[in-house]
């Protein structure tokens, strides 16, 4: 693919700057490939993306891009939050020009390095984030990439790139990844996500699926068992099947009466040494555990790597307990099902913060969830009223104006031995750059409390 491009000296085009589209910038340049960036922003923060690129010999456009030139192009190269029908990409399309992710790229170039990919609508992070602590704790040189951590094509880039990649891929970046063959592929879960960009379930669902799009017979494939959507997208998948569940015996499970995570016949470790909240946190490092032993890593640690992991930020994270009050930034969850999980994680009455934009999915779902223990829910930003309108009667309903305010409305409404649970069931882009930077004031504001 690059020898071709640099043989030829043909221009490829990147669409959408940010961390991934720069870093795939730099390696096409430091491999004599001609780059043609463009981005719709002009910010301060895209000027300085345009100076790194710049300096390495790409050409660069702000505020627009030159779509005749993207028609002419080798090909493009992605970032992961460029949505699949602007201009650019139906140019791109229109003119026959094969369209890759940043991750895509970036893997094609890490021939030396192998590679777990994870995808699934939610849990994710956390268990990409288990995958990568557990290999570095059995002494393996691995780190996290893709939809979380480093740019796949920065770790490319690397003059000693790492021995294994735990890589965590949405379903943006599974679209464009025709190279995907990971040596190990987990899917965590499927439910109803992302409707304000697919048109369908089934088109996101699809999407998912082009995890498996390489599989053989000698595919490693761990899925969770006890989600009917997995296992129907699984079923004759080629390759080797292993299977987690929370609810039944099987390749990896919780022994519930004994309080055990296991493999097969094999105990790993007693629940309460696990340091995360929620049967989610189960499923996810079960999930980890096989990824990692089908992978033929080192097995005498795993326990030890199980008790030594922490909270990824922003999921089901415990900030501080004031007055009595335990509030948990869950800002990540940026759908309705993700913060379904995290209401079942939490053992006492809580104050729920929910908004933010909408994705187009109702939160009636929560109802059910709300009544028993749930003291209030505060609805927020551009979704607000649609959480009003949907949760009407449910549990008692206090609106919201500036995230500041949502926050003192909480502060009033919960009680000690209460919880305020932050997980809006929205993108954060209403109030935030992203969700990180909604989940990091709510830390700086309970910190300040």
């Amino acid at each position: 693919m690059l020898a071709d491009w640099r043989r030829t000296g043909a221009e490829v085009a990147i669409v959408g700057l940010g961390k991934s589209g720069v870093a795939a910038g730099l390696l096409l340049r430091e491999r004599g490939v001609a780059v043609y960036a463009s981005d719709s922003g002009s910010s301060a923060q895209h000027e300085g993306w345009e100076t790194r690129l710049r300096l390495a010999g790409a050409e660069v456009q702000l505020g627009g891009h030159d779509l005749g030139r993207i028609a002419r192009a080798a090909a493009v190269i992605v970032a992961p939050g460029v949505p699949p029908d602007v201009p650019a990409l139906e140019a791109a399309r229109h003119a026959g020009v094969p369209i890759y992710a940043e991750a895509d790229l970036g893997v094609n170039q890490l021939s030396g390095t192998r590679y777990v990919a994870i995808t699934g609508t939610n849990g994710k992070t956390t268990t990409t984030s288990l995958i990568g602590h557990l290999m570095t704790v059995a002494g393996v040189r691995a780190e996290t990439a893709g939809n979380i951590g480093r740019p796949v094509c920065d770790v490319a880039r690397s003059a000693d790139p790492p021995d294994w990649l735990a890589l965590e891929l949405s379903s943006f970046q599974l679209h464009d990844m025709p190279h995907v063959d990971p040596a190990v592929g987990v899917l965590t879960n499927l439910s109803s996500n992302h409707l304000d960009r697919y048109p369908t379930l089934e088109e996101y669902y699809g999407d998912k699926a082009l995890l498996f799009r390489n599989a053989d017979g000698d595919s490693l494939w761990v899925s969770n068992a006890d989600d009917a959507d997995v296992q129907a997208m699984v079923a004759g998948v080629a390759g080797r099947h292993l299977r987690f569940s929370v609810r039944s015996r099987a390749d990896g499970w919780f022994d519930r009466a004994g309080g055990r995570l296991m493999l097969g016949d094999t105990p790993v470790l007693a629940r309460g040494e696990l340091p995360l909240l929620g049967d989610h946190n189960v499923a996810n490092a079960l999930a980890a555990l096989l990824a990692v032993r089908a992978a033929g890593l080192p097995a005498g640690r795993l326990a030890e790597g199980l008790r030594s992991f922490r909270s990824i930020a922003h999921r089901v994270e415990p900030v501080r307990e004031v007055g009595g009050v335990l509030w948990i930034n869950d800002s990540k969850s940026t759908n309705v099902t993700s913060t379904e999980v995290a209401i079942a994680a939490l053992d006492r009455p809580f104050v729920l913060l929910l908004g933010g934009r909408h994705k187009g999915e109702p939160y009636t779902r929560l109802a059910p969830l709300l009544r028993e223990r749930c003291r209030a829910v505060i609805a927020y930003g551009e979704a607000r009223d649609i959480v009003l309108r949907d949760l009407d009667g449910a549990v008692r309903l206090v609106p919201g104006g500036t995230f500041e305010e949502v926050l003192a409305l909480a502060r009033a409404e919960a009680r000690p031995g209460d919880a305020v649970l932050l997980s809006p069931a929205c993108s954060s882009y209403d109030m935030f750059r992203n969700y990180e930077e909604r989940g990091e004031t709510f830390r700086a504001a309970v910190e300040a409390m």
